[in-house]
């Protein structure tokens, strides 16, 4: 069987455990089938430090070349991992790099299976999370501060002209940390949300905190009441969905309580946060779908979960480990699926459908990897390894 043939993606290659396992579906799932074509970038954390983190940016840039991307899970470095590693720094995270550079909205669902019923018995169909993809904490500047002192926050304009504003009078030690968003990606936000809702007919919720945060807050309140106003109302009536905001902490009483079937927008770290929980209690972090999407048409396809460290120190130590490679997979059958679709490669979108549908009949038929394991409402499940697991998946692609 000749390999299908694709245009070209950007390959991302990450850390520990989902390294392994990104080798591990190259090799079983895609390189069989597929002739892959991508521009490969080592994100590992050995290289970011080798290149001073140059490597994050070029990939993000090859991004906005190709239009479509997919990424393996990276290490952000804490000074555990600065002294483990024997770091130049403490580099900041590469998915952070690389969404200012896109300027994009991550959009986050849960991989729903028979036999895994959600920790929630409210919830019967996917929430969707649409996670704003610029600045806040993860563009933040911070220090710690060693004596008393002032802390001010200045801004100078173009014009020269100055706001000040006392943060605190520190009487002893501290930390200050000072953030920012901007307009232009607030804008980009909003519309990729109303979009996405209108793409996929699902009602849209948008929450913040802004009777804390009257101004930060309150700007993304107000940008996305002012474009739903002006530009997606109309369009939303005659879609029969609906928009509306609340405070984050009524959002989380609303979510618990409801049936799910919607979109969930939230700012960075709150859609960072959310995501995993909702997650989590859909089943597993293994079992969830995340992509960035770009205001002006590009695409980067990831696993939002983490690296695996646990199971990759077992497997350093040669121990069998029983790693759910899904999220990595589906990322993988996303970016091909957007190559093929924009390429109008029918043969490749087709092949991506293929290899998530025998992924997903591999564990409907009772074989899985032990997180989803413990979670199964069917009979004793059968527990793989994570090679077990990959290899079952190739045989019923193969059907």
């Amino acid at each position: 069987m000749s390999k299908i043939k694709m245009g070209k993606i950007v390959e991302m290659d990450g850390d520990e455990m989902t390294r392994i396992i990104w080798k591990m579906i190259k090799d079983e799932l895609l390189s069989p089938f597929v002739e892959l074509n991508t521009e490969y970038y080592d994100l590992g954390l050995k290289h970011r430090d080798e290149t001073n983190d140059q490597v994050s940016i070029d990939a993000g840039e090859a991004c906005k070349k190709y239009h479509v991307g997919v990424k393996c899970a990276t290490i952000t470095p804490n000074a555990q991992r600065v002294e483990e590693y024997n770091l130049k720094e403490m580099w900041k995270s590469p998915n952070g790099t690389i969404r200012a550079i896109l300027d994009g909205t991550v959009f986050r669902a849960p991989i729903l299976v028979s036999g895994v019923k959600p920790a929630v018995r409210f919830w019967e169909k996917p929430i969707t999370i649409a996670r704003h993809a610029y600045g806040d904490v993860y563009k933040g500047t911070e220090f710690r501060v060693t004596e008393p002192g002032k802390a001010e926050l200045l801004f100078t304009g173009e014009s020269g002209e100055q706001k000040r504003a006392t943060v605190y009078d520190f009487e002893c030690g501290g930390v200050l940390q000072a953030q920012y968003n901007k307009d232009s990606s607030i804008r980009s936000f909003a519309h990729s949300c109303f979009n996405y809702a209108l793409d996929t007919k699902q009602d849209l919720w948008f929450s913040t905190k802004d009777t804390i945060s009257k101004q930060y807050d309150q700007t993304f309140k107000l940008i996305f009441e002012e474009i739903y106003e002006n530009e997606y109302k109309e369009a939303f009536e005659k879609a029969g969905i609906t928009y509306f905001y609340t405070l984050i902490d009524d959002a989380v009483a609303r979510v618990i309580r409801s049936k799910g079937g919607y979109i969930w927008a939230c700012k960075n770290y709150d859609g960072d946060v959310m995501s995993d929980m909702v997650s989590t209690a859909f089943g597993s972090l293994a079992m969830m779908t995340s992509v960035l999407v770009s205001p002006d048409g590009n695409f980067e396809y990831e696993a939002a979960h983490g690296t695996v460290t646990r199971h990759y120190y077992r497997h350093l130590q040669g121990e069998t480990t029983s790693t759910n490679p899904i999220a990595t997979i589906f990322a993988w059958t996303g970016a091909l699926r957007k190559r093929g679709e924009l390429d109008g490669n029918d043969e490749l979108m087709k092949f991506a459908d293929k290899l998530e549908k025998a992924s997903l009949d591999v564990i409907e038929s009772g074989r899985m990897t032990k997180d989803l394991a413990m979670l199964w409402q069917g009979e004793k499940p059968q527990t793989l390894s994570t090679e077990e697991f990959i290899k079952a998946i190739r045989a019923e692609l193969e059907k």
